[in-house]
């Protein structure tokens, strides 16, 4: 036994676990016993027509059933038994000095504790058993318990809990159901706030949902009962640690290399620039990945709720808006900090998401001089996201003629690059937008860039291609004075 982790009394008892007993307890006193009766006569048994609800004898269950049966009830058996040591890692380690622990010193430590108490419990388990077991317990005790291995794992990008019982994972693009589970709403419920404690946070039936990052940076969100009817609501979007240029990008299919160029032009020569798509759709990997073409010299500032740019420059200033504590004070919003990052000689700002009252500000910013700023929003088009900013504008209450509204937009939006995740899970640049100006009271635009859809393989993957509309960029001329004179070619289509 290691002393740190003894009890702060330095006792090191450990009170046994009692098994729990299985059967029927004994009746506590004899019934009288039943005078005897004549038995019935016996009668015939006539067998049932086949076809009149007839039903067949039992049928043994198949080698694979049995397997699946026998699994299951395995697993059962060591959550029961991870549920009972749980407890006594509670009342043994000295919690205190976990944080000083080495982890093979806590490792060393939970295998002790959970031997001596499955000798007590008279319990055997094999060795693959006994060490999955120890590795959950450390999971438990250190990480997010059942969660812990889909966070490790690089090839799941969502994390979605649908209560105790179900928990999916989203892997290249399509959602899948595990085998993991919680023992039950509590252990769930435990872990939640284990999460959101850790970031000066809580969820209960007053204030039953919370935005948080976890320690490596994924995006985190919950809500409980009773708002979520059938059990808790979690869902992680995980942070990629691998930084995805542009080159990846279009070595991944996400748009070609004529495509780039023009980013990169359009990026360089500090165009104004919005990237919108719907959920997953990849918008913050685009805009992480078009930040690489900022040059090092300028200063950057970003502001989310939830930070997970990952910019590529030296000189990055960031920002993260707060909820408001139990007391509904002490509330920080993105428009709070936008307001600031004005105040800060910025050469570009970024929004990692525009989608409230923080859009007026924005769009101030884009038209005083803060070129090359950027965001994301939630649209399905170019077009749905030039109407969404003008319904963001009207719920930020401010009183302005729809024709003012778009000449502001009109005037501070350049492009509009549009992001998708189509049905087989991929995700594309589906579309590149510019904004022209105004013809009377509607904003003009044009598309340089699209992906068109061919067809669809048997096996549900999309066929299509990235093709050129033929049309020459209304920015030419500032890309050429800026030491940037793209081939006309880009702009040809294919035929």
């Amino acid at each position: 036994m290691f002393s740190r982790f003894k009890k702060p009394d330095g006792s090191d008892a450990k009170p046994a676990l009692r098994p729990v007993t299985q059967g029927t307890p004994a009746p506590t006193a004899a019934a009288p016993a039943a005078p005897a009766a004549a038995a019935p006569p016996k009668a015939a048994v006539v067998p049932p027509k086949p076809g009149l609800g007839a039903r067949p004898a039992t049928v043994p269950a198949t080698p694979e059933a049995a397997a699946a049966d026998k699994e299951k009830k395995r697993k059962e058996r060591l959550m029961e038994l991870k549920v009972e040591l749980h407890k006594r890692l509670l009342e043994s380690l000295n919690l205190s000095a976990l944080e000083h622990a080495t982890e093979a010193n806590l490792r060393a430590e939970i295998a002790d504790i959970t031997s001596e108490a499955l000798s007590e419990m008279s319990v055997a388990l094999n060795k693959d058993d006994r060490a999955t077991l120890n590795q959950e317990l450390y999971d438990e005790v250190m990480g997010l318990g059942p969660l812990e291995p889909l966070l490790k794992d690089e090839t799941v990008s969502d994390i979605l809990v649908n209560g105790p019982q179900r928990i999916f994972v989203e892997r290249g693009g399509k959602l899948t159901l595990t085998d993991i589970t919680f023992k039950d709403e509590r252990h769930l419920l435990r872990i939640i706030d284990k999460i959101v404690s850790a970031v000066g946070r809580r969820v209960d039936e007053s204030n039953p949902y919370c935005d948080a990052r976890l320690a490596d940076g994924s995006r985190f969100n919950c809500m409980v009962p009773p708002v979520a009817v059938d059990g808790s609501l979690v869902s992680i979007r995980k942070f990629k640690k691998d930084k995805l240029g542009i080159a990846d990008l279009v070595r991944f299919g996400a748009f070609t290399e004529e495509m780039a160029a023009y980013l990169q032009a359009a990026v360089s020569t500090r165009l104004n620039i919005i990237v919108s798509g719907g959920t997953g759709s990849g918008k913050t990997t685009t805009l992480n990945a078009l930040s690489s073409f900022i040059d090092n010299t300028e200063r950057v500032l970003t502001i989310e709720d939830t930070a997970e740019l990952q910019l590529q420059q030296v000189h990055v200033g960031r920002m993260e808006s707060r909820p408001p504590n139990v007391e509904g004070k002490g509330a920080v919003t993105q428009r709070d900090c936008l307001r600031n990052a004005l105040r800060m000689r910025p050469d570009r700002i970024i929004v990692g998401e525009t989608r409230g009252e923080e859009v007026i500000d924005m769009l101030q910013a884009m038209n005083t001089g803060h070129d090359g700023s950027m965001t994301t929003i939630h649209a399905n088009n170019a077009r749905d996201g030039i109407s969404r900013l003008e319904n963001m504008v009207a719920m930020a209450g401010i009183d302005m003629p729809l024709k003012a509204v778009r000449s502001q937009i009109a005037s501070a939006v350049n492009l509009i690059v549009q992001a998708s995740r189509l049905q087989d899970g991929s995700r594309r640049m589906v579309s590149i937008t510019e904004i022209t100006g105004m013809e009377g009271e509607v904003i003009s635009m044009q598309e340089i860039f699209r992906y068109e859809r061919l067809g669809v393989e048997p096996s549900g993957k999309i066929i299509g291609r990235f093709n050129a509309t033929g049309v020459r960029s209304h920015y030419s001329e500032r890309f050429r004075q800026w030491g940037y004179d793209l081939p006309a070619s880009i702009y040809e289509p294919i035929i």
